[in-house]
C-alpha cells in the first residue's frame, strides 16, 4: 500500500523526480512484494543455484520469515512514502524547466567521443575475458574497469541530451544506444546497465513532452528489455550449466520462467533477511559512519590506505553473522532501510528513508544545471543503483566514484571545446582567404 501511495504522490511531483520515484516503487516492489509473493506460491526447498529461496526464511517458515523480514521495511516504506506526498503537496503546480546543459554546443560532441572510447573499452574487456560480474569486490582488468563508469554516463547522456530534427533518426541512435546497454548488461550480468538506460528514456520524454506512442514504446522497451535480458542470459551458459540451470528453474510456474533472471538480480529481501537476524545496533558506531562516509569522498590514492568497502562489510560482516559466508567474497547491495536498522534500529531507517529523499531531490537538480561536471554528476546517479538499493555508507561511496569520473569527463570536455575551437577558428581563416583571394 505504501508502494501505490508513492506512485499516486509522484503524479503530483513535477519534473523528473517523478520518473525516480515511480522508478523506486517499481524497484522496491520487485525485491520486497514480487520476490515473496512467488517464495509464498512456490515455497521452494533451497539449493545450491538458486538464490530465490533463503534457507533462513525457509527454516522459519516463509509467512513467518518473510513477515519478520520486512517489517523494518514496511516501516520504512512509509516514512518515505509521507516524504513524497509532502513533497508532492508542496511542490505542486511548480512550472518545468529546460536543461540549460543543452545550450552547450560543446557537451553532446564531447558525450559521443566518450562513448566511442569507452565501448571500444568494453569490447577490449569483452574479448580478453575481464569483464568481471555483478557483486565482485575486484576486476580482472583495473584499468579496463576505470570504464564502467564513463561508458555509463556517455549512453544515458547522449540518451538523455541527443537532439536531431530527424525523428527517425533519433529513434535508431535511442535504439542503438539500448541495445549497447542491454548487451553490455548480459556480459556483466548485471540488471545496473539496462534499467538505468531504460530509466533514462522514461526521464527522457519527462523532459521534451509526452504522448501516447512514447508511452506505449516506454511500456513496450520494458517488456522487450525484462524478456530480453534473461534470454541474452542463457547464453552464459551452455552445456551441463545450462541443463542445471534449465531444473532449476523447472520448479517455478511456467509464466514466471521468464521472470527469473532479472527476479534474482532484485534481492534486497536477502538484505532484509541479512538485517533480521543482525538485529539493530552493534555493526558500526556513529563515529565509524562518519569517518567512513567522509573518507569515501576522497580518492584512495591521496588517502594512502585503504577505504572501507560497505558491500564488502555487509557480506562478511551482518550476512557473516547469519551464513557462512567464509569462503565467499563478494560485495552486496545493503538497501537504505535495511542498512538503517542494523545501524540504528527504527530510527536509523527513518534517517535512510530521509537521506535517500534528500540524495533524490539533489539528483534532480543536478540535471538541468548548466555546470558540466554537476551534470555528469547527475548522470552517474541515474545510471547507478544509489537511489535504489544503496544506503548511506553505499551512496557515499558511489558519490566518491562518480565525482572523480566527473572530473575525468570535464577534463574531456575541455579537449574536444578545444579541438572544436580550433576547427571552427581554421575553417574561418580558410574562407576568410578564399574570400580576399
Amino acid at each position: 500500500m505504501a508502494l501505490l501511495v508513492i506512485v499516486v504522490a509522484a503524479l503530483w511531483v513535477p519534473g523528473v523526480a517523478r520518473v525516480f520515484l515511480i522508478a523506486q516503487a517499481v524497484f522496491w516492489s520487485l525485491s520486497y512484494v514480487a520476490r515473496p509473493l512467488v517464495l509464498l506460491a512456490v515455497r521452494p526447498e533451497p539449493h545450491f543455484g538458486d538464490n530465490v529461496p533463503d534457507p533462513r526464511l525457509a527454516n522459519l517458515g516463509y509467512d513467518r520469515g518473510i513477515a519478520l523480514a520486512l517489517e523494518h521495511v514496511m516501516f520504512g516504506v512509509w516514512v518515505y512514502a509521507g516524504l513524497v506526498v509532502a513533497y508532492a503537496v508542496w511542490a505542486r503546480g511548480r512550472p518545468p524547466r529546460c536543461p540549460r546543459v543543452l545550450d552547450d554546443p560543446d557537451f553532446v560532441p564531447t558525450l559521443v567521443v566518450l562513448y566511442i572510447v569507452t565501448m571500444l573499452g568494453r569490447a577490449a574487456a569483452t574479448a580478453t575475458g575481464s569483464t568481471g560480474t555483478a557483486g565482485e569486490v575486484s576486476s580482472a582488468n583495473p584499468a579496463l574497469a576505470l570504464l564502467a563508469v564513463p561508458a555509463s554516463i556517455a549512453a544515458i547522456g547522449l540518451i538523455l541530451f541527443v537532439r536531431s530534427p530527424d525523428p527517425r533518426r533519433t529513434a535508431l541512435i535511442l535504439a542503438g544506444l539500448l541495445a549497447g546497454e542491454l548487451w553490455w548488461s548480459a556480459i556483466v550480468q548485471s540488471k545496473t546497465p539496462i534499467l538505468g538506460a531504460a530509466l533514462t528514456l522514461v526521464i527522457r520524454f519527462s523532459m521534451v513532452g509526452w504522448s501516447k506512442r512514447t508511452a506505449l514504446g516506454v511500456v513496450g522497451i520494458g517488456v522487450v528489455g525484462a524478456l530480453g535480458f534473461g534470454w541474452l542470459q542463457s547464453f552464459k551458459s551452455a552445456g551441463s550449466a545450462q541443463g542445471d540451470a534449465d531444473q532449476v528453474d523447472a520448479i517455478y510456474p511456467e509464466n514466471v520462467r521468464p521472470f527469473l533472471s532479472i527476479l534474482r538480480r532484485f534481492d534486497l529481501l536477502e538484505a532484509a533477511t541479512d538485517a533480521l537476524y543482525y538485529g539493530p545496533g552493534g555493526w558500526l558506531t556513529p563515529g565509524e559512519v562518519a569517518q567512513n562516509t567522509s573518507l569515501s569522498l576522497i580518492p584512495g590514492p591521496l588517502l594512502g590506505i585503504e577505504k572501507f568497502q560497505s558491500g564488502t562489510a555487509w557480506a562478511t560482516e551482518v550476512r557473516g553473522a547469519s551464513v557462512d559466508m567464509s569462503t565467499v567474497t563478494v560485495s552486496l547491495a545493503e538497501g537504505n532501510f535495511n542498512e538503517g536498522y542494523v545501524l540504528g534500529g527504527y530510527p536509523g531507517v527513518v534517517l535512510g528513508a530521509l537521506f535517500t529523499f534528500a540524495l533524490l531531490l539533489t539528483w534532480a537538480a543536478t540535471l538541468y544545471s548548466r555546470w558540466i561536471p554537476v551534470v555528469v554528476l547527475g548522470l552517474a546517479v541515474t545510471g547507478g543503483s544509489t537511489l535504489f538499493e544503496r544506503g548511506v555508507l553505499g551512496s557515499m561511496e558511489d558519490l566518491g566514484k562518480f565525482a572523480q569520473t566527473a572530473v575525468l569527463v570535464w577534463l574531456v570536455y575541455l579537449v574536444v571545446a578545444e579541438f572544436r575551437r580550433t576547427e571552427t577558428t581554421v575553417k574561418s581563416g580558410e574562407m576568410e582567404s578564399q574570400r580576399w583571394v
